[in-house]
């Protein structure tokens, strides 16, 4: 089987809500090596790294990237945020009927619509997607007006406490309209406490875009681009660790995709650009010897990622024990450590 498999998923394990406690997830630890799966807690999982071990973590900040806007007409219209491409004007997904040239006004609590923000619709591309214009380009006036951009299947609108939750405790950098969310099971307590282990945690940043929606259906070659930035301090710390014979941990498939884009002869090159990076079965793994990582979509390009660095068997033997012991799915659900 070369392929990710796809599974049925009872609509109540997907995860609605996030655990108060990030660490108390359940935890799922897969050996690649000897096949054998063993569960355990998140809040464990510095039992299974070692002294100069590196954890690689995504610092990429999620922005409020939901916003709501009125047409002239009085019709409503959804605007997605995707990326900034230039003062003012932004890459964005619409949905509800508006045309080329025309403007909508966003939606602000307690703010009046007269001095409201203006998007005005430039051209369609031929992704779907929608190049605007805001008549603003403070991008903090444009984030008070959006919300947490909940993924589809969380069946309820955001809550305050979202904004908290679905964004990691060492986030910094704005960027993401998704979670990388293996992050999200991480406390101060708990990389403290690994980094006392003789743990080096590092980070790297790749903003999570649209890709992370995609559903692969066909033979694609590539998800679709995101940004990444690997520094000249975080390349040393993983190239030694290489060196010297120890495990580099990601943590998450997008830290796999920013570690695995640029590569070259067993060592990470730094870079600030995009990836268009499609990992799936077969791909050959330079630098990640152990992956962290949530429970995913079918069909999804993290669940193809997660397939070539598992293996698809063993991957869809242990999707159908998570399945048996009712863990709980996506972004808010319990995690895995693949080693």
């Amino acid at each position: 089987m070369s392929t990710p498999f796809h599974y049925h998923l009872p609509e109540d394990l997907i995860a609605q809500y996030p655990l108060k406690e990030r660490e108390k997830a359940r935890l799922m630890v897969i050996n690649r090596q000897n096949g054998e799966i063993v569960e355990d807690t998140f809040g464990n999982i510095g039992n299974y790294f070692q002294r100069g071990d590196v954890l690689v973590l995504n610092d990429s900040r999620v922005i409020p990237a939901r916003l709501y806007g009125i047409k002239d007409t009085g019709g409503r219209v959804e605007v997605f945020l995707l990326k900034k491409l230039e003062h003012f004007i932004w890459e964005v997904l619409l949905r509800g009927k508006i045309k080329e040239g025309q403007k909508c006004k966003i939606k602000r609590k307690g703010v009046d619509e007269q001095e409201g923000i203006t998007v005005k619709i430039l051209a369609r591309n031929k992704s779907g997607s929608y190049m605007v214009e805001f008549n603003t380009d403070n991008d903090r006036e444009i984030f008070k007006a959006g919300e947490t951009p909940l993924p589809p299947y969380i069946k309820r609108k955001p809550s305050e406490e979202d904004n908290n939750f679905y964004q990691t405790v060492y986030a910094k950098k704005n960027g993401s309209v998704a979670a990388p969310t293996a992050g999200l099971h991480f406390t101060e307590n708990l990389l403290k406490d690994i980094a006392d282990r003789g743990v080096t945690i590092t980070f790297v940043t790749l903003h999570i875009g649209w890709s992370s929606f995609k559903i692969i259906k066909g033979k694609e070659d590539s998800p679709g681009e995101e940004f990444m930035e690997l520094s000249d301090e975080t390349a040393e710390i993983i190239n030694t660790t290489k060196k010297s014979g120890k495990k580099v941990i990601a943590v998450g498939t997008s830290v796999v995709r920013t570690l695995e884009s640029y590569t070259f002869e067993g060592k990470v090159i730094p870079k600030t650009g995009y990836t268009d990076l499609f990992i799936k079965p077969g791909f050959h793994f330079n630098i990640v010897d152990s992956l962290i990582t949530n429970f995913h979509l079918p069909g999804s390009t993290h669940l193809y990622l997660v397939c070539a660095f598992g293996g698809v068997e063993l991957m869809e033997k242990a999707y159908k024990l998570a399945v048996e012991k009712r863990y709980k799915f996506y972004s808010y659900g319990d995690a895995m450590l693949i080693i």
